[in-house]
């Protein structure tokens, strides 16, 4: 078996998790949507793009991307229908310049380290340690284990915080 190629992921989504609405205790579980998967519905529903552009400014075959999709659809399907949970993180990808800059090369996303390296891990980004940065201001706070980045408010302007 050959080992899978990196997709180009050209958007940085701050958001990592969706719950349906009431008691923690209620919802039965978790879906697992990678950073590719949401990148493969965001370049078919929101930018309407065909599965051969889409698959093209990912870097892979358009079966490849196809499957994707599928499987992306079946688990926010699989989410809506069962009312479970939806948390976004890991993936094979990289950014458009492979050098961890971010969307379209605009800067640098991570720290400059390529993100989604959790392959097969469901790879948390930056780990227990690190920061969380205001990509409105620039303004930096230390990570609280526990506590999506995305939830985080910044101080200095009211933007939610992603992780450096």
């Amino acid at each position: 078996m050959r080992p899978r190629k990196r997709r180009i992921v050209d958007f940085e989504h701050s958001a990592r998790q969706f719950r349906p609405f009431g008691p923690e205790s209620e919802i039965p579980e978790e879906v697992l949507l990678t950073i590719d998967e949401l990148e493969v519905m965001r370049l078919s529903f929101l930018e309407n793009l065909s599965q051969g552009e889409a698959a093209l400014r990912m870097e892979i075959h358009q079966s490849t991307f196809q499957r994707a999709l599928k499987k992306a659809l079946e688990k926010v399907t699989d989410a809506l229908v069962h009312g479970k949970a939806i948390r976004i993180e890991g993936g094979d990808y990289r950014m458009p310049r492979g050098d961890g800059t971010g969307p379209a090369g605009q800067g640098p996303v991570g720290g400059g380290r390529n993100r989604g390296q959790g392959k097969g891990r469901g790879g948390r980004f930056g780990g227990p340690d690190g920061n969380c940065v205001c990509p409105a201001c620039g303004y930096e706070t230390p990570h609280k284990p526990g506590v999506s980045c995305s939830q985080v408010k910044c101080e200095k302007c009211g933007s939610s915080m992603v992780r450096k």
